[in-house]
């Protein structure tokens, strides 16, 4: 990746993304709302917002939800 594609990259983010540490520090209660049918991306925007722009966080996210949810 060339600095003009890690630049572009950074002007793309949504403000609202609150970065790997705080998607993880809470994933387990998004995980939990979603399972249970609530609006986990509408009361946790910042970590929607992260886990759209982060595969390897969008990956944790899957597999716990797959966990929690038996599929």
């Amino acid at each position: 990746m060339s600095e003009l594609d890690g630049l572009e990259r950074f002007l793309r983010t949504d403000p609202r993304d609150v970065g790997c540490d705080e998607a993880m520090a809470v994933l387990h209660v998004y995980v939990d709302l979603m399972a249970a049918g609530e609006d986990a991306a509408g009361r946790y925007s910042g970590v929607a917002a992260h886990l759209l722009a982060c595969g390897p966080c969008n990956e944790d996210f899957t597999g716990l939800l797959a966990a929690v949810t038996n599929g």
